[in-house]
Formats: structure tokens, sequence, C-alpha cells
């Protein structure tokens, strides 16, 4: 009998009210956001596929459980699934927040073994959602927030969202940033093949994320700020020696003016701050890849629930040549570490 427990990290869930309100949008403001319509007119279709995922995604109870039976999976650690609450009016956004913590709190409550949770937070409102973080740590037991990539088209290096990083930095919880589709500025190109979504847009875009927030300077601002990426890091890992040489290279040549001087190299930053799980990507070389460069304590499993729920998937993990101490930091040890589980 495996020696650990496998926690997944990456775990998706929708309340019916938000599938409703999701569909009221793309009802009344068609085109607005192309790459919310195209991601959410799938999943709200009537293929085969969205009706299986609408199913699963709105189960916080027996149905969900007996899918981490099959699969082998003892907790999941659940987040409201992209685009969250971001794709709101300011007071809709913190409205819903609230709420939907509320619910993911009492769906906890009911299977405290089996279920962990993040609070959904509003970044239109900084302010509301840092107090929201707040609530959702102290008065409900939650583990960090979820922040679903861009908010209309604005990222989190922005100082008008730092009030967030100082929030998930005196709790001492993290802050999953997760994709969604690029914005409409730049969406276009990735459109045209269908490459807006999982298959290369939301890495994309959440890469460029990543990247703004460590050339921002916001790390040397709070360096005890814990950010979780999904999908082995977005492929950021891959490209770090050519990010730290450039990043080098322009922030001493001035050619930027909001490239600031950095105290570290993006490397460090990204090996100190970040934590990547394997949400999609069971994929031997790819994880030793991540593994390599960030080293173990930095990796952790996720599946993607139920976006990509293939049971027999943790086979690829279980293989992976890793000693026993390290496959239990991969699957268990590191998520009861970052989530305080």
């Amino acid at each position: 009998m495996a020696d650990y427990l496998r926690i997944a990290t990456e775990e998706a869930y929708a309340p019916a009210e938000l599938l409703e309100r999701y569909a009221e949008l793309l009802r009344k403001q068609p085109g607005v956001d192309p790459g919310f319509d195209s991601l959410w007119g799938f999943f709200l279709g009537k293929s085969e596929r969205a009706q299986r995922l609408a199913a699963r995604i709105q189960d916080l109870g027996e149905g969900r459980i007996r899918d981490m039976d099959e699969a082998g999976i003892a907790k999941q650690v659940l987040a409201l699934t992209a685009p969250g609450v971001q794709v709101f009016d300011a007071p809709t956004a913190t409205s819903l927040a609230r709420s939907f913590n509320d619910q993911l709190a009492e769906a906890i409550g009911r299977h405290p073994e089996r279920f962990a949770g993040l609070a959904a937070i509003a970044p239109q409102d900084p302010g509301g959602a840092a107090r929201e973080l707040e609530r959702g740590v102290r008065s409900l037991g939650l583990k960090g927030a979820i922040v679903n990539a861009h908010t209309h088209g604005e990222y989190l290096d922005d100082q008008k969202f730092w009030e967030i990083f100082e929030a998930a930095e005196a709790l001492d919880v993290p802050i999953y940033l997760h994709p969604t589709t690029p914005p409409p500025a730049m969406i276009g190109p990735f459109l045209k093949r269908g490459l807006d979504g999982a298959i290369y847009g939301f890495a994309v875009d959440t890469g460029l994320h990543m990247l703004r927030i460590i050339i921002s300077g916001a790390l040397d601002r709070f360096p005890r700020l814990r950010i979780v990426v999904g999908h082995l890091g977005e492929g950021i890992p891959y490209w770090l020696f050519r990010v730290d040489y450039m990043h080098w290279s322009m922030s001493a040549s001035g050619r930027y003016p909001d490239v600031p001087r950095l105290r570290k190299k993006p490397s460090e930053y990204l090996r100190e701050n970040f934590h990547v799980t394997t949400s999609g990507m069971a994929w031997e070389p790819a994880i030793m890849f991540a593994i390599s460069v960030l080293g173990i304590d930095c990796v952790m499993y996720a599946m993607d629930y139920p976006y990509q729920y293939v049971p027999d998937e943790v086979k690829v993990y279980d293989s992976l040549p890793l000693g026993a101490a390290d496959l239990k930091k991969f699957y268990q040890a590191n998520a009861e570490r970052v989530f305080a589980l």
C-alpha cells in the first residue's frame, strides 16, 4: 500500500447560479468578451461533453466523491471555475463571491476529510477582495484565494490590486493564479485557429501574468507572498534562462520605464515565491523537468477535475522516477504545507 494520500490541488466547481449568470451574459452581451463566449458558449452547450461537465462541476457531494474514489484521490482543493466572478461588475462580483464562499464552506463542512477550498474574490474591488479573502480564511476556514487570470483585461501587477497581495501575505495563504481565455485585446489570433482555451491561450495569458507580477517588483514588496500556478507553470520554467538574461539586459539599458531593477533574478522569484501543480499535464518528461528546475518542494499533484477527469492518469504519477519520500511530497506533503491542510 502506498505511503501517501493523493491530494488534488486544482479542482473546479461551479454553483448552478454561476452557470445561469454565465448563460445570461452569453445572451445579453455577445461579442463583448470573445474568449468568454468561446469557452462558456461551448461548455453550456448541448454536446455530450458539455452536459457531462455541467453535471460534474456542480456536484459537491456523492457524485464527485465517487469519481475521486475511482481515481484514488483522497482530497480535492476546490476552487470556483474560470473566469469566476471576474466577468461581472464590481458590486455583483463582490456579492457573488461572498455567497459562493459561504456555499463552499458548507460543502466542505459536510465532507471535511475529502474537501478543502479556496476563496473566490472580486479583484474589481481590491479592498473588498482583500476583506473577503480575510473573511474566507478566518471565518470560513478556506485555504487561500483563487484568481482566474486577468480581470477585464487588467493584471495583478498593477499596484491598485496590491491590497490583495498584502492580505494574502499577512494571512500566510497562497493565491492560486488560474487561467482563463486571453482578453479581447489579445485573443484574435488565438480564436482563428481554436487556440484560445486550454490548448494554448490559457498558458500564454497566465504565463504573461506571472512574468508581469515578477517584473513589476511586487515580490520585492511582498517577499513572503506565495502564488500557485497550474499546468506545470504555464511554460515559464522552460524559459527561465532566457528570461533572466533578457530581463537583466533590458533593465540595465533603461529601455522600458516601467521595468524596475529587481533585487533578484526572475528565476529566483519563481523558485522562492511560486509553486506549480501538474493539472492537465500527466506527462513524465515535463513533470521531471519542472522538478529539476524548481525543486521537488515546489511541485505538487493536481488533476484538473472535471475538465480532465482521467482516472487512470494516476498511474503516470505513481510511476515517476522519484523515491518514496519525494513521491509523498509530490502527492501529499507539499499540498499540506502550502494550503495548511
